[in-house]
């Protein structure tokens, strides 16, 4: 059983960066699926991106595309998560995931979950 904590998180302005970092426990993070998800105040947890175990495939929301960028570093046990133009929208908490399905959107996919980062975007 993978556990998973996040880092990175913070308060940053509109059009500024953030990297998050997603540390792993156990010696089988090679053979995960991970993504990356996140909860806004009142909303239902939504997808951001996924990563294939090489790290070969990824897969992003569209709220993501062209803005963040999901990798993985499988010496390091650890996935991040480079967020550029940070939008207001952006404000959440972010969570890490793991598991060992295929389907990099899938929530199917994903059984092991972080405890979360909070990222808040001020105007």
């Amino acid at each position: 059983q993978a556990q998973l904590v996040e880092s990175g998180g913070g308060l940053v302005q509109a059009g500024g960066s953030l990297r998050l970092s997603c540390a792993a426990s156990g010696r089988t993070f090679s053979t995960y699926t991970m993504g990356w998800f996140r909860q806004a105040p009142g909303k239902e947890r939504q997808f951001v991106a996924g990563i294939s175990r090489s790290g070969g495939s990824t897969y992003y929301a569209d709220s993501a595309k062209g803005r963040f960028t999901i990798s993985r570093d499988n010496a390091k046990n650890t996935v991040y998560l480079q967020m550029n133009i940070l939008k207001p929208e952006d404000t959440a908490v972010y969570y890490c995931a793991g598991g060992p399905g295929y389907a990099l959107q899938s929530w199917r996919t994903y059984e092991y979950w972080g405890q979360g980062t909070q990222v808040t975007v001020s105007a």
